[in-house]
């Protein structure tokens, strides 16, 4: 054999570990092989309550693209601890583009309000409306708020029977609210989850969803479930010990689903990683029998070829399989939202009137696992408002709602004022179709109640109840609840102080497209035609005085 071709394969050979010593090249068995390398750890799919932030997300559809609006001369109030005497706001590509003070000229083909004497703020948020699930046209057919067949429904949700088409919504548009949670009644202890829109005409609630808004999930304590099923059908829950009692087992259940997702990922982790270690140990000796059968057809069959030979037929290389796939967790769509509010993607929104019930309610959330975004009505607030302060629970309450039944006995109008001044995030929401009309109203009255009693809330303070605070509430607040750069142009032009009793919203922007003005045609069919007109009474029937309310 040529000198330079007995190198060559003296190389290949010891390359291969034949010519080493003890090899073991000439006996019965090839050289050990290295072990295979780890394994990285599979990525599996998440499991379903991760997949998105929001039913609605994907759905969403923006607003027309309208021009650059420039709002000159107004006081602009920021909903950030400042205001703005004389200043102008831009907006531009459904964004705010531009906050200053004094008269800032205006972009090429932008609509030019001048607003002296008038004032801007952020559009309103209300953290708790029914508004397309109880529509304003109450009628049977569209009571939808409500799934009161079992004290515990986490898997209904709103988005699936909100009414687009609901006056109410155009109603809200024309008060000035530009964003607002829409709930689940409060008959259940746990009514499922809740949507965050956009108040403007759409054909589903997808569309106007909030871009990133988190969906809420809607609690009850108190005396609205053992109401509706202790007394009225004489089942559970009855007591506000069956209250907890059922919310606890919920939770609990929803955590066994949670660790049957972890069982299942550990046991498909495992089998991956299984099989991929069998992969690479039959790749490594696939790779060494190809080279060591290429040593030997280019070398005439040398020594020990035929060992390799010889062992390689007793040994065949059989290409391993994949494992039979472990079987996911069945769905449980209802179970997965609570799990969902246990890690903090979904916020929980708890409807609760009396101090006791709060405190009953942050003790089973720390048994469980979850927090407590806001505590809804809240009317006794002010007793515990050092405790929900440190724990950063907003407090979404009236302006001076009380009485109208037992655990709302002890409201007092200085609520929202002394939640305030005790550290608290106060906001002033609606639960009402009418209400959500004026919330600047209300907001008003809970200043002056504050004030009345001694406490300084300024207007920069109670702008917030209304607008920041609850975009925080609903996880938003990085999109809207203040006049900033970059914010959604969701924007309010008011007629005068907004805090006054006569203020009246002129006009309306939503992602920087106009969406209401005053005086203008409106969108809703349902208003359409059904202007109020004054009628003459009918004569009475003969025999019959007329009684109060045109009934004989």
């Amino acid at each position: 054999m040529p000198r330079l071709l007995r190198t060559a394969l003296h190389t290949l050979l010891l390359a291969a570990g034949c010519l080493a010593p003890a090899a073991g090249c000439a006996g019965t068995s090839p050289p050990p092989s290295a072990p295979p390398a780890a394994s990285p750890h599979p990525i599996l799919p998440p499991p379903p309550w991760q997949l998105h932030g929001s039913v609605a997300e994907g759905w969403e559809q923006k607003p027309p693209v309208a021009p650059p609006v420039v709002i000159r001369g107004a006081t602009l109030m920021l909903a950030t601890g400042k205001t703005i005497g004389r200043g102008t706001i831009i907006l531009d590509k459904g964004k705010i583009a531009v906050v200053a003070e004094g008269d800032l000229p205006a972009p090429p083909g932008a609509v030019v309000i001048d607003a002296g004497g008038k004032f801007v703020t952020p559009g309103l948020v209300d953290t708790h409306s029914h508004i397309g699930v109880f529509p304003t046209i109450d009628t049977l057919g569209d009571r939808d708020g409500n799934e009161a067949t079992s004290p515990t429904t986490p898997e209904a949700q709103t988005a699936d029977a909100f009414w687009p088409e609901d006056p109410g919504v155009e109603r809200a548009a024309a008060g000035g609210v530009t964003t607002l949670q829409v709930l689940p009644g409060s008959a259940n202890l746990i009514g499922g989850r809740a949507i965050t829109i956009k108040v403007r005409p759409a054909s589903s609630p997808r569309e106007i969803h909030v871009v990133g808004a988190p969906d809420g999930l809607k609690m009850a304590c108190g005396e609205n479930p053992k109401r509706v099923y202790g007394q009225g059908r004489h089942t559970a829950p009855s007591t506000r010990m069956g209250n907890l009692a059922l919310q606890r087992a919920a939770f609990i259940k929803a955590r066994k689903l949670r660790e049957q997702w972890a069982r299942w990922g550990e046991q498909e982790s495992r089998r991956i990683e299984g099989d991929s270690k069998k992969r690479a140990a039959y790749e490594q000796k696939r790779v060494e029998r190809a080279q060591r059968d290429a040593i030997c057809r280019a070398n005439g069959e040398l020594d020990p070829c035929e060992t390799w030979r010889r062992d390689w037929k007793k040994e065949p290389l059989d290409e391993p399989g994949s494992g039979e796939p472990v079987p996911m967790p069945d769905r449980d769509p209802g179970m997965e939202t609570l799990v969902a509010a246990m890690e903090g993607r979904v916020l929980v929104h708890v409807h609760c009137y009396r101090a006791d019930d709060m405190m009953a309610m942050i003790a089973l959330s720390d048994e469980m696992g979850f927090r407590v975004r806001s505590f809804h009505h809240a009317i006794e607030a002010y007793k515990i408002r050092d405790v929900l302060a440190a724990r950063q629970i907003a407090v979404s309450t009236w302006a001076d709602w009380w009485g109208f039944k037992m655990e709302a006995y002890d409201g007092i109008p200085e609520n929202a004022a002394l939640v305030h001044q005790g550290g608290g995030r106060a906001i002033i929401h609606s639960d009402s179709a009418e209400g959500i009309q004026r919330l600047n109203q209300e907001a008003s009255k809970a200043m002056e109640s504050g004030r009345r009693a001694g406490i300084p809330i300024t207007e920069e303070d109670a702008i917030r109840w209304v607008t920041s605070n609850p975009a925080w509430a609903l996880g938003i607040d990085h999109r809207v609840g203040s006049l900033e750069p970059g914010k959604d142009a969701d924007v309010v032009l008011w007629d005068r102080d907004p805090f006054s009793v006569y203020a009246r919203a002129e006009k309306v922007w939503i992602d920087g497209a106009l969406v209401f003005e005053r005086g203008k045609p409106h969108w809703s069919d349902f208003e359409l035609g059904q202007d109020i007109v004054p009628a003459s009474p009918p004569p009475p029937a003969k025999g019959l005085l007329p009684m109060p309310g045109g009934m004989p």
